[in-house]
């Protein structure tokens, strides 16, 4: 019997290729377009509209994947997400920044829309098994489910899959895995896809291209604050905490003074930024942290500790790591060398080779057992 697949049609490239490589394999293709924001108003934080610019082309993404669907032949729908992303991505989004952290929505986006309600909404089309376009992989063994990175090691996105589960991965399909991104594009020019040269997306797509700052301050209204180095000298004003992150060089607004100044830390309650210079700052290095909200993949968890590799930030080259649980979802992860710029509210993900074991959020940074101020 030919099984039913539910695709995330976004109107990508990635998507589209997605579609066309499932119905070559022969399975009963649907497609599905999802709106997770609202483009057609901005509301501040007391939810009142703002006069800025439209956030999204999702009407123009929703008019390209229409356009794929109709070339491959597919039936296709759109469903609204809006108050789910609100409730369940946006406002863990905003309530990061409140505490001065550097969120990663993507992850939580994945997790609790994509593969949650998305996978919700496709069982009442009496799916088989949801796919999307993402440069990852899924194995099942003895009724496991094993998440692997993407061949394309520049394209890998296990990184921003790390909290899904085994319910989720075992109904779900990544066609594009096995693929670099330089042959998916060959695939859809050859099929003449609508969307084969059609530049990526990038960044938050609820951001889209404006400045992160303005959008942000929609929302969270910032509070000016004085830029100071360790040993007290003032050096300049900042324009709010939320604003920063960890390692930061641009968009401080202070020049001549030698070696370019980084964001070292955060005073959250006398709503200090602390900035030093150098690239290389010894304060920006730390040798172990906390990981809080840990998705571990596997049914079988490990006992005592587990020595294995991470990233600390998306494409971040692989890390020797040792993991230690400190209760059911933390862990304590030392590093095998120094790494920099360890940002709380990131994600840190585990690996064993090209097994994704899962991953959480960094909760503090630590060097040789003092607390970094992050």
């Amino acid at each position: 019997m030919t099984k039913k697949v539910i695709l995330g049609l976004s109107g990508g490239v990635d998507s589209s290729v997605s579609a066309y490589i499932l119905l070559e394999q022969g399975y009963d293709v649907e497609s599905v377009f999802m709106r997770n924001w609202d483009s057609a108003v901005n509301n501040d934080i007391l939810g009142n509209p703002t006069k800025d610019d439209p956030i999204c082309p999702q009407e123009v993404d929703y008019q390209d994947a229409l356009k794929v669907a109709n070339k491959l032949g597919i039936k296709f729908h759109r469903v609204d997400f809006v108050k789910e992303y609100w409730d369940r991505v946006f406002t863990y989004f905003l309530d990061e920044y409140k505490k001065g952290r550097t969120p990663n929505p993507d992850i939580l986006c994945n997790k609790e829309i994509k593969f949650k309600a998305f996978l919700e909404y496709a069982e009442k089309l009496n799916c088989d098994y949801i796919a999307m376009g993402h440069y990852a992989r899924v194995r099942v063994e003895n009724d496991e489910a094993f998440l692997l990175r993407g061949v394309d090691q520049n394209k890998d996105q296990t990184y921003f899959l790390c909290q899904l589960n085994q319910a989720q991965l075992k109904r779900s399909l990544f066609p594009i895995g096995h693929l670099t991104k330089r042959e998916v594009r060959e695939i859809a020019k050859k099929a003449d896809l609508p969307t084969a040269e059609k530049k990526d997306s990038t960044g938050i797509c609820f951001i889209g291209e404006r400045e992160f700052s303005k959008f942000l301050q929609n929302y969270l209204p910032a509070q000016p604050g004085l830029m100071m180095t360790f040993d007290g000298e003032v050096v300049g004003k900042h324009n709010g905490l939320m604003l920063y992150t960890i390692g930061q060089r641009k968009g401080l607004g202070i020049g001549g003074r030698g070696d370019a100044l980084f964001v070292l830390g955060k005073n959250l309650k006398d709503n200090i930024l602390y900035v030093g210079q150098g690239f290389e700052n010894p304060y920006l290095y730390s040798d172990s942290c906390i990981v809080t909200d840990v998705n571990w993949i596997s049914p079988h968890r490990f006992n005592d500790e587990l020595t294995c590799t991470a990233k600390f930030r998306y494409r971040q080259k692989d890390v020797n790591v040792t993991l230690k649980w400190l209760d059911d979802t933390t862990l304590k992860v030392e590093f095998g060398e120094l790494v920099r710029a360890v940002t709380p509210g990131q994600a840190a993900v585990f690996y064993d080779g090209e097994v994704c074991l899962g991953g959480g959020f960094i909760d503090s940074a630590y060097y040789q057992g003092e607390k970094r101020m992050y």
